[in-house]
């Protein structure tokens, strides 16, 4: 049949035939190519003409079925069930992990798009290989990609891009691309990306509220260096350099769950939910006055610290999703570093 022949399977590439199907068939879908109503080959005859088994056929098929592409007919065959208007736009958003942050981060990329739009959000974990598979078998399938670049190596430390991530991420056509939340300068600057610069925002941050930490005789700082979601180094690197410059004495601890003497004086720099509510709990527990005998600030603001009256330093999350937004709706590929600022509610 000649049908068959807009179905286009690369033997060599490294995207399964399975998804190389499904790719081919909702691309030309969605750019108006194949009406509703079209058959295209069964199951059988696809499997013969391209030489892959009646299984990868299939499991192709199940998948068009599922998200109504195509439908079958008893006795008749597949059929093409769903056609997209010309500019529908297919969108997926790879999430290094899922947490109130970047719910707020996603709930604001989605913003004001309408029905011409679909996104589907996927979430890797921060594992590299979950990550590599995700891509190598959705490219060709979308119109743009949503990266958080946020990775752990084999010891669950942090880890920006690894080569084998870089290689991936740019099988991804730069007009396709938007990285968010970590700049990857690998990339260059032709890639649209909204940031955090890791490093410098808390040194910047912690310099705004100098002068209600110089009355402690100690910064310390509770950062968990390898967890199941490891965060940023370049925090420390901030840290480091803030209180070098200020001659602040400090220390940088792995968990407030480890044995330490939590004495009046102390000022803490907390990354982890967990670690704020130790800290509170023990300055409870010592008798002890936050934001006078000992000082507090926590990373990324939420409603239950605004309601505790914790001092934070935070990004944008909304912002960085509007951000995002603009980019495919104005078509740009911008570099733009995200608002982060210090919000004191006397917990210094």
């Amino acid at each position: 049949m000649e049908n068959k022949s807009f179905i286009r399977i690369a033997p060599n590439s490294r995207i399964p035939k399975y998804r190389q199907i499904v790719n081919s068939i909702t691309e030309d879908v969605n750019h108006g190519k194949l009406d509703i109503g079209f058959r295209i080959p069964s199951i059988n005859e696809l499997s013969e003409h391209y030489y892959v088994s009646r299984d990868t056929v299939e499991k192709a098929y199940n998948i068009l079925k599922k998200e109504g592409v195509i439908e079958s007919k008893k006795g008749r065959g597949y059929f093409i069930a769903n056609t997209l208007k010309v500019g529908y736009k297919r969108i997926l958003f790879l999430l290094n992990k899922f947490s109130d942050y970047k719910l707020k981060i996603y709930k604001a990329f989605l913003g004001e798009f309408g029905p011409e739009v679909k996104v589907d959000f996927y979430v890797y974990h921060c594992d590299q290989q979950l990550f590599i598979n995700k891509v190598n078998e959705s490219l060709g399938q979308y119109d743009y990609f949503i990266v958080m670049p946020h990775f752990k190596d084999d010891e669950n430390y942090h880890q920006n891009c690894s080569d084998r991530v870089l290689e991936t991420i740019r099988k991804i056509p730069l007009n396709k691309l938007i990285i968010m939340d970590n700049k990857l300068d690998q990339l260059g600057e032709d890639v649209a990306t909204v940031y955090q610069d890791f490093k410098m925002d808390i040194y910047h941050a912690l310099t705004e509220a100098k002068e209600g930490l110089v009355k402690y005789e100690k910064l310390i700082l509770i950062f968990p260096d390898n967890s199941l979601y490891p965060h940023p180094q370049e925090i420390k690197f901030g840290f480091r350099k803030f209180c070098g410059e200020y001659k602040f004495d400090f220390e940088i601890i792995d968990s407030s769950e480890e044995e330490f003497e939590m004495q009046a004086g102390d000022a803490f720099i907390v990354v982890k939910e967990n670690d704020l509510v130790n800290i509170i709990s023990q300055v409870k527990a010592n008798g002890l006055n936050l934001g006078v005998d000992l000082g507090v600030i926590s990373y990324n603001d939420t409603p239950l610290k605004k309601f505790l009256g914790i001092t934070v330093i935070t990004t944008d999350f909304e912002e960085m999703g509007k951000i995002a937004q603009k980019f495919i709706s104005s078509n740009k590929r911008d570099q733009i570093k995200n608002n982060f600022t210090l919000i004191n509610r006397g917990s210094i």
